[in-house]
């Protein structure tokens, strides 16, 4: 599986991790920066070409990383065809959630509230959890209009 992953300043040490991480599992990575921590950079500049190759390549995922991930989240969502759900630890099951009913195809992690060991596995229950499809698949297309 194609992941693309992004942040800013604020999730820089943990994106460089989590794509060491995903590699290291045999996932082929396309890191979208920041490559390097300047306090005064701006999310949308790199979480907007993250968001546009997964919208481009639907066989692919995105984890995206700000200091909440909501802006990053935010950004996400402006782009057609990207449902963005954010997580900043919380119970499990809204990760599971938003494959199964809502078919999320990029995770916005809040890098200020989680460690590196559960985010490790909260995104392998994001990438392993199906769509359900069903009664959601309707919900989902009238996202994609």
């Amino acid at each position: 599986m194609k992941i693309h992953i992004a942040t800013d300043h604020a999730g820089l040490e943990l994106k460089n991790s989590i794509r060491d991480h995903l590699k290291a599992k045999g996932f082929d990575v396309t890191d979208h920066g920041a490559h390097e921590y300047d306090a005064l950079d701006d999310y949308p500049d790199f979480i907007f070409p993250c968001a546009h190759a997964v919208a481009a390549d639907s066989e692919s995922r995105g984890i995206i990383l700000g200091g909440s991930g909501q802006g990053e989240a935010m950004a996400a969502n402006r782009v057609k065809g990207i449902r963005a759900a954010v997580f900043y630890n919380g119970p499990d099951e809204i990760v599971k959630l938003s494959r199964e009913h809502n078919n999320a195809n990029i995770l916005s992690l809040g890098a200020r509230f989680m460690g590196e060991t559960e985010i490790y596995d909260i995104i392998e229950m994001w990438l392993n959890e199906p769509f359900a499809g069903g009664r959601h698949e309707k919900r989902i297309k009238k996202l994609d209009q």
